[in-house]
This record gives C-alpha cells, structure tokens and sequence, in this order.
C-alpha cells in the first residue's frame, strides 16, 4: 500500500480518522467535490444530510476505482456540510457508515470538516473530496 495511516502519541485518537497520513506512492489522484447526484445528476436524498453523506462517499469511491485506486489509499479527505453544527455529526456518522457498508471499506484518512453557507447547487448538502497515492 501507499497509503500509511498513523495516530501520533501526542495527539488525540479520533475514532474516525487518523490523524497522519504517510503517502510512499509516485501517482497522486486528485478527486473533485462529490455530491450526492447519481449518474444521470439527479440529487440523491433531498434534505437528508445521512444520504446525502452516503451518495456523495459512493461517489468518491467510483472516481477512486476509476483510477484504480480505493479509500486504502486516500491520503486526504476534506469534507464540506452546509449549516454545520456539532448536532449534525450523528447525520454525517450515519452516511458515512452506510457508504463504507456498501464499499466494503471504513474511510480512516485524515480528514477536515468545513462547515459552508451554500454549495454549488442548493439542494447539496455535503460535498466530499479526495487525494489518493497510489503505486
């Protein structure tokens, strides 16, 4: 694998992620915002942020494998949720879990969470983008 995932000591285990990702593979994979559309562009989960999380993790896993990559060798995660607040995360917990059912993987890169006024369409309520290492 490319892809090393670590928690220093010294720093906080977060059950969700990992806090270091240590990347040895010479082709980087840059995957643009995911949100939740199926493949015809049809928003997936109206006004439910748990789907929404799911749809758009599935979709970051399909431009992963068209790559030839998967979430092992994501390096980075960057997660954006409209209106963001902590009362939201059972939400987001909820899709990702249901997405990670579905792939077969448990996304553990780090990863950051921005909370955003709007996305590009209003009916987004998560977007997701990955970088993934591979060999």
């Amino acid at each position: 694998m490319a892809i090393t995932l670590v928690n220093p000591s010294g720093l906080p285990e977060i059950p969700v992620y990992r806090q270091v990702s240590i990347a040895s593979g010479a082709k980087l994979v840059f995957i643009a915002g995911q949100v939740a559309w199926d493949a015809e562009g049809v928003t997936v989960g109206e006004g439910d942020l748990a789907a929404q999380a799911e749809q758009s993790y599935l979709n970051v896993g399909t431009a992963l494998a068209e790559a030839g990559a998967s979430f092992d060798d994501v390096a980075k995660l960057t997660v954006y949720v409209v209106d963001w607040i902590p009362d939201k995360m059972p939400l987001l917990l909820e899709g990702i879990a249901r997405a990670s059912a579905k792939l077969g993987t448990t996304p553990k890169a780090p990863a950051t969470l921005i909370g955003v006024a709007t996305l590009d369409v209003p009916d987004h309520l998560v977007e997701v983008e990955a970088t993934a290492v591979i060999d």
